[in-house]
């Protein structure tokens, strides 16, 4: 559905935007501004003050939008004063509005157009704590982009109409991803909130705040500011004044036909027109001619300095004094309802106590129609004769008049207090998005390229690898990177295929599955990268060894050096393979884990096979085996990495994910891991998608337990007795190296210990190491004047020996780690019991 509705979009803007978009900046200053940052043309400087700063980013769309937006600004600003602030419009009156009237926001930009690189870009590089659309502003690329980066969102002000209702049904599964992105739906009424849940949002996710724009401070107009009003517009001594706001095309026809019999009876009486848009003023002053009505411009007027020409007829053709001009009627009519629009604002006259007059089309504000109309204050008719009769009855009526402007006031300050009720539900949000055990640390990255100063053992395969995945991942992409990423993308879509096809051929047998005797629990994950299979499947291992189950492990020998179809790296008795020849994953196993044989080879069948015949294997592991369906299971531990979940949510070459989220119904258990480091908030989004594709798996929590540092040459003997407290290196100046999955999660738990991290050097997962490699690692950490360098179990065990045993300057420490379950310990075990037995009965 998603390539559908880009096709169209990208057609839409080829075609029509774009176009548009040149016209406009040929006939209009400054709207080259809109042009650039809509399409992903940001300048440092435009978002230096909340970009990767944790900013709270409000999107409005246009002038309404953007005057509901600024109670929320405000009230966020006291609740959180040092959090940057960004707002967002779509067209430039919005803009224009939000310069004017939001000046607690750090920053204000365009929205960008929803096609997916541009909204891409603009995510990457703002990267904001969390996103909240004002009313229904939610675009399907620009969601999945917030989404791919477990960034919450929160919708405020909520509003739907009846129109939108049937709109949005026709994006079948886009709605769908659309409303599970959004966290917290703050409806502006109880019909909204249906409304809402009709079309599919979670109730629970549901709330009736009110409407801000309640809340708004609405223009004050002193005595004296009206008199300057009235002059300015020449309007001193004329009664009655007829304002009529955000007027469309035909509805200004009819005003002009009920002004004909209001002056009439009224010769003083004056006619206000506001349309909607400015730009329509000469096309509303040519029809005033046609009545044989004068029209005085508000732009005009203001540069004539003393007396004022007395126009009937006033148009204002200014931006964002509608809420002013309002003060100067003696009743007002609302524009946008006498066709099927759905109306406009009737606060900003109500906020002035003024008598209010609509047509029958107020979908879009019917709560706001309804509060007023209940009172009296808000009177709706259909037709020019309506409208007449209503306008001569309020004029000529000096206690209705002034008993429904009263009303339309009361209303007003009755019903404020919806920002505050919305910012009671962004803190509970923003609460349960804390991590709890982060630590906000500083410190350099260096990551290592193939031609780098030592990096001449970098791989070419590793350098393009890294390079791709900065592409996809970094905050800056070029733009024949978009080109690369949009190739990469069309390359997903061929391996998802491809994927799902095999899976298929298995499920109906065309593709046999072999089926051990003996039982067989698959430790693995849905994406790349590091979730913690190994240390997770050396803790499984444990577990089942103390279960008095034979156990072994399989493992692929992933960038081992090995050239027969299986290798023997221990039979849990002695070590037969080095690191180069195992891989780094086999022979950390193999070394951590006495009395537990592990094989390696690529056809697992084959290596599972040889574990029953020559070791009697009673219990099988599989590590990194989820995708190896080749072997049958009894057993699926599918882990997922809580501080990375599932990357960039796009498949492989264009993400990290080996399979679609859909295959996870196949996982009889579930491993979250390295909880300590995510927040409550993504940890229950994590549940609430996982539960989507498979409600029967339990789901377990566990972190990356920090034990102890041990220098790596007593690691390498085994020699535990003179590891060090981890207390020992707090607050000691350290050098971080490491080449493993997710290397940012290695330094927040040494963070977290409270060692200063004064450089951090990356190279790519599984790389094998050099003496030149670890003579620069070495050299820089001396020039840095650190007390030690610290690294992975895994990375120690591709160090060269003579490194290790080198007369060093400077201490190497091993962080030792393990699996820890925090929460359902007891399930994951029983889990693990039942699958051992159920297999053993059979």
């Amino acid at each position: 559905m998603y390539i559908i509705y880009n096709f169209l979009v990208l057609c839409v803007c080829c075609l029509f935007v774009l176009p548009y978009f040149l016209y406009r900046c040929i006939c209009e200053a400054g709207f080259t501004t809109r042009m650039r940052q809509s399409l992903g043309g940001l300048r440092d400087e435009e978002i230096a003050s909340v970009a990767q700063k944790d900013c709270i980013w409000i999107h409005g769309a246009s002038v309404g939008e953007i005057v509901a937006t600024s109670p929320l600004v405000k009230e966020i600003r006291k609740a959180y004063p040092d959090s940057p602030i960004l707002v967002s419009a779509v067209t430039v009156g919005g803009y224009n509005m939000a310069k004017q009237i939001i000046q607690e926001a750090d920053a204000i930009i365009y929205f960008p157009l929803d096609m997916p690189f541009v909204s891409e870009s603009f995510v990457k590089r703002i990267q904001p704590r969390i996103f909240m659309p004002v009313e229904t502003e939610l675009w399907p690329n620009f969601l999945r982009a917030i989404r791919e980066r477990n960034i919450p969102v929160m919708m405020v002000n909520g509003r739907i109409s009846e129109k939108s209702v049937k709109t949005y049904r026709y994006l079948y599964g886009i709605w769908d991803d659309m409303l599970n992105t959004v966290s917290r739906f703050c409806m502006q009424s109880s019909i909204d909130a249906d409304y809402i849940s009709h079309l599919g949002a979670d109730p629970k996710k549901i709330y009736v705040t009110g409407n801000t724009k309640f809340d708004q401070t609405y223009a004050e107009v002193t005595t004296e500011d009206l008199e300057n009003y009235k002059k300015e517009l020449g309007i001193e001594n004329a009664y009655p004044v007829i304002v009529a706001g955000s007027t469309h095309p035909t509805e200004e026809k009819v005003l002009f036909d009920v002004f004909n019999e209001i002056i009439k009876s009224y010769p003083e009486a004056r006619l206000v027109i506001a349309p909607r848009k400015p730009g329509r003023a000469d096309e509303i002053s040519k029809l005033a001619k046609q009545y044989h009505w004068e029209s005085g411009f508000r732009s005009k007027l203001l540069e004539i300095k003393g007396a004022r020409s007395k126009y009937p007829v006033l148009l204002i053709d200014t931006i964002g004094e509608l809420g002013r001009i309002y003060s100067v009627g003696d009743v007002v009519f609302v524009g946008g309802s006498l066709i099927k629009h759905g109306g406009h604002n009737v606060l900003e006259p109500a906020a002035h106590a003024k008598p209010i007059l609509v047509g029958p089309n107020m979908q879009n504000f019917k709560d706001s129609y309804a509060l007023l109309s209940k009172v009296g204050a808000c009177k709706m008719i259909n037709n020019s004769a309506e409208l007449t009769k209503e306008v001569l009855d309020i004029v000529g009526n000096d206690e209705r008049r002034l008993q429904m402007g009263a009303a339309s006031l009361q209303v007003i300050k009755e019903n404020r207090g919806a920002a505050v009720r919305s910012i009671e539900y962004l803190q509970d949000l923003l609460t349960l998005t804390t991590v709890d055990s982060k630590v906000e640390a500083s410190y350099p990255t260096n990551i290592r390229n193939l031609h780098d100063e030592g990096g001449g053992r970098l791989r070419h395969g590793d350098a393009v690898i890294q390079y791709l995945y900065q592409l996809a991942h970094g905050p800056n992409t070029p733009f024949f990177g978009w080109i690369l990423l949009g190739i990469l993308r069309m390359f997903s879509y061929v391996y998802e295929f491809g994927v799902c096809c095999k899976l298929d051929f298995y499920k109906s047998g065309l593709l046999k599955q072999k089926k051990l005797d003996c039982c067989v629990i698959s430790i693995g994950n849905i994406t790349v990268g590091g979730t913690g299979k190994t240390p997770t499947a050396q803790k499984v291992a444990v577990i089942i060894k103390n279960m008095g189950y034979r156990v072994v492990i399989l493992n692929r020998g992933y960038r081992s050096h090995w050239d027969q179809e299986m290798g023997v790296v221990s039979d849990g008795k002695k070590i037969f393979m080095t690191a180069y020849e195992a891989g780094d994953e086999a022979y950390l196993m193999a070394k951590t884990l006495p009395g537990v044989p592990v094989i390696i080879g690529k056809n697992r069948a084959l290596t599972g096979q040889f574990a029953v015949d020559k070791m009697n294997a009673e219990v099988i592991i599989m590590d990194d085996g989820y995708q190896h369906w080749h072997l049958y299971r009894d057993l699926d531990v599918v882990l997922v990495d809580t501080f990375n979940m599932f990357g960039n949510g796009c498949l492989l070459p264009r993400g990290t994910l080996r399979e679609p989220l859909s295959h996870l119904d196949r996982a009889g258990l579930f491993l979250l891991t390295k909880t300590d480091q995510s927040s409550k908030f993504s940890r229950q989004e994590l549940r609430d998608t996982l539960d989507k594709y498979n409600g029967d798996a339990p789901i377990i929590e566990s972190i990356h337990h920090p034990k102890n540092f041990v220098e790596i040459a007593d690691w390498y003997k085994g020699i535990h007795e003179n590891a060090k407290d981890l207390s020992e290196l707090q607050g000691k100046k350290v050098m971080v190296f490491s080449a493993i999955g997710n290397p940012s999660s290695f330094e927040q738990t040494l963070a977290c210990i409270g060692i200063d991290i004064i450089e951090a050097i990356r190279y790519p997962d599984h790389h094998d190491y050099g003496m030149l490699e670890m003579q620069y690692i070495s050299e820089r950490a001396i020039s840095k004047e650190v007390v030690a360098m610290v690294t992975t179990g895994k990375d120690a065990v591709k160090i060269p020996t003579e490194f290790i045993y080198f007369n060093r300057e400077m201490p190497l420490y091993i962080l030792n780690m393990d699996i820890k379950i925090t929460e359902g310990r007891e399930v994951f075990e029983k889990t693990i019991l039942n699958a051992i037995q159920k297999e053993t009965n059979e």
